[in-house]
């Protein structure tokens, strides 16, 4: 089993910038992703990255304003927000998943899952 808590959410404004963090316990993972869901839609991916080797593997949509890294001596697992958007505003989840392959963020394929950490962009 593995264990994730997300934190680092907040209110901010439209325009600034945002660390996410996931702390992660428990079994090795292959595979960490950030996920987010606004109200009223479907949870959509951002981001994946390898834990071996740290490539990230980005959902086209999110490409640009979003860095997701990984501390591996840390066990936590971080995502950068920059220029936030009104548009943003959503709970923020933290994933992972055991089985190998590419680590591109698809819920369907993560089975373990944090809380979430709210961000309200205004």
């Amino acid at each position: 089993h593995v264990q994730l808590v997300e934190s680092g959410g907040g209110s901010v404004q439209a325009g600034g910038s945002l660390r996410l963090s996931c702390s992660a316990s428990g079994y090795s993972r292959y595979c960490m992703g950030w996920f987010r869901q606004a109200p009223g839609k479907e949870r959509e991916g951002i981001a994946g990255i390898k834990t071996a080797d740290g490539s990230p593997s980005y959902a086209d949509s999110m490409k640009g304003r979003f860095t997701i890294s990984l501390d591996s001596a840390k066990n936590t697992l971080f995502l950068d927000i920059d220029t936030l958007k009104p548009e943003d505003t959503a709970m923020y989840y933290c994933a992972a998943r055991f089985h190998p392959g590419y680590c591109y963020p698809n819920k369907e394929q993560y089975p373990y899952w944090g809380q979430g950490t709210q961000v309200t962009v205004s």
